[in-house]
C-alpha cells in the first residue's frame, strides 16, 4: 500500500496545478500546433522551483522526494505533456544521476546550475541503430593525452538542442575499458557537437527531440561520470528512476483525457457512456496507485525495478485507452486535428514508446516477477 501524501507533497501538487492552469493551459494549443516551447516558460518553470524539485537544497535544488516529483509532473502533464517531459528528463535522467554518481567538483559545475534551473539537462543514450538494446551503441571515444575524443551520433534525444548539459553514453575504443560504455558530461557549445535535426513527432509536440552529432568532440578526462566502463549500469539505473517520472507524465495525460470523458458523459449521460466513465475512472485510480507505490519504494531506498516498470506500463496503456474514449465520446469535433481530445490521443500514443517500450517493460517486469 502506498502512503498517504504528506503536506510537502500536497503543497507541491497544489503549486504545480495552479502554475499549470495559469501559465501552461493558455499556451498548450499553440505549443502543440507550432511544435515550439516558449522561451520564457522555461524561465518561469525555474522561478517556480519545478526544475529543482527532488534535488537537494545543498546543491541549489528545492528538495522534496520522488512522490513530490511525480505529483508535479502529473499536474504539469495534465496541462501539457510537452512541458512535463522537459522537466522529467531534466530531473530524472540528467540531474539526479549527477547527484548520485558525480564527484563534488562535478556537482558544483553541473548539478548546481541544473538544480537552480539556470541550465537544462538532456540524456543521450538512444541511437538510430540502438534503441531498446543500449549495449549496441556505436558512439565511441578514444583517449588523446589528457583528453577524451568523442565520435558518433544520437537520435530521439529530448531537450537535445536546447540543453546546457548532455549526459552522453559512448564506448571506449582503446585502453583497459575498450568496448565498454562510459557516461560523459558534455556542455552545449563544445566544438564538434551539433544538433542538426529536430524531429517532427506525432505527439509531445513542443517537446524538442533531436538528432545529435559528435565530430571529434574533445572533453577533459574529468568529464567521465562515475567509473569508466560502468556507463551501461549507470544508464540503466537512471532509466529505472526515470520510468517513475515518465509514468507520472503519462498519468497526467490520462487525467486530462478523463476530464474530457467526464465532460462528454455529463453532456450525454447515457448508460453506455456512464459505463465508459466508470472504467476510465477505475483504470486511472489503479495507474496512480502504481506510480505512488514505485515512488514510495524509491524514497525508502527499496528496490523498485518491477514497480517502476509496472507504473510505466500501466500509465502508458491507461493514457492511451482513456484518450481513445475521449475522442470516441467527443464526436466529430473531437476528431479534428486541433481538438483537445485529438491532441491528448497523439500525446498518449508516444508514451508506450519512450524510455522503454511496452514490450521492454513487460520483459523487465516478467523477469523480475519470475525471480531472474
Amino acid at each position: 500500500m502506498a502512503e498517504e501524501p504528506n503536506p510537502v507533497e500536497v503543497a507541491w501538487r497544489r503549486r504545480a496545478r495552479e502554475f499549470a492552469e495559469a501559465s501552461i493551459l493558455p499556451l498548450q494549443r499553440s505549443i502543440d500546433r507550432d511544435d515550439r516551447f516558449p522561451a520564457d516558460l522555461t524561465a518561469r518553470l525555474a522561478e517556480a522551483g519545478f526544475l529543482g524539485v527532488g534535488l537537494p537544497s545543498d546543491w541549489g535544488g528545492r528538495g522534496g522526494n520522488t512522490r513530490c516529483v511525480a505529483a508535479v509532473l502529473e499536474e504539469l502533464a495534465r496541462a501539457s505533456a510537452a512541458v512535463a517531459t522537459l522537466v522529467s528528463v531534466h530531473i530524472s535522467v540528467c540531474a539526479q544521476p549527477i547527484e548520485r554518481w558525480g564527484t563534488e567538483s562535478q556537482k558544483e559545475a553541473f548539478l548546481r546550475p541544473l538544480a537552480q534551473g539556470r541550465w537544462i539537462g538532456a540524456f543521450a543514450l538512444t541511437e538510430a541503430g540502438a534503441g531498446s538494446d543500449a549495449a549496441r551503441i556505436a558512439c565511441r571515444y578514444r583517449r588523446d593525452g589528457g583528453e577524451l575524443v568523442l565520435l558518433g551520433s544520437k537520435m530521439f534525444i529530448t531537450n537535445g538542442a536546447s540543453a546546457d548539459v548532455i549526459l552522453t553514453f559512448a564506448a571506449a575504443v582503446d585502453g583497459p575499458h575498450s568496448g565498454r560504455i562510459s557516461a560523459l558530461l558534455l556542455r552545449k557549445g563544445t566544438p564538434g557537437f551539433t544538433a542538426p535535426q529536430r524531429l517532427d513527432k506525432l505527439g509531445l509536440r513542443g517537446s524538442e527531440t533531436n538528432e545529435l552529432l559528435y565530430d571529434d568532440v574533445r572533453l577533459p578526462v574529468n568529464a567521465l561520470l562515475g567509473e569508466e566502463g560502468h556507463g551501461l549500469s549507470l544508464a540503466l539505473g537512471a532509466l529505472t528512476a526515470g520510468r517513475v517520472g515518465i509514468a507520472a507524465c503519462a498519468l497526467g495525460v490520462a487525467q486530462a483525457a478523463y476530464d474530457e470523458v467526464e465532460r462528454a458523459v455529463r453532456a450525454d449521460p447515457q448508460d453506455r457512456n456512464r459505463s465508459t466513465l466508470a472504467r476510465a475512472y477505475t483504470r486511472l485510480v489503479a495507474a496512480r496507485s502504481l506510480v505512488e507505490r514505485a515512488a514510495d519504494r524509491r524514497d525508502r531506498g527499496q528496490p523498485f525495478v518491477r514497480e517502476g516498470s509496472a507504473a510505466k506500463l500501466a500509465c502508458s496503456e491507461t493514457a492511451l485507452w482513456i484518450a481513445e474514449r475521449a475522442v470516441d465520446l467527443g464526436g466529430v469535433d473531437a476528431a479534428l486535428a486541433g481538438s483537445r481530445p485529438a491532441q491528448l490521443l497523439r500525446d498518449a500514443r508516444v508514451f508506450p514508446i519512450v524510455e522503454g517500450t511496452t514490450e521492454i517493460q513487460e520483459l523487465i517486469l516478467g523477469r523480475a516477477l519470475s525471480g531472474e
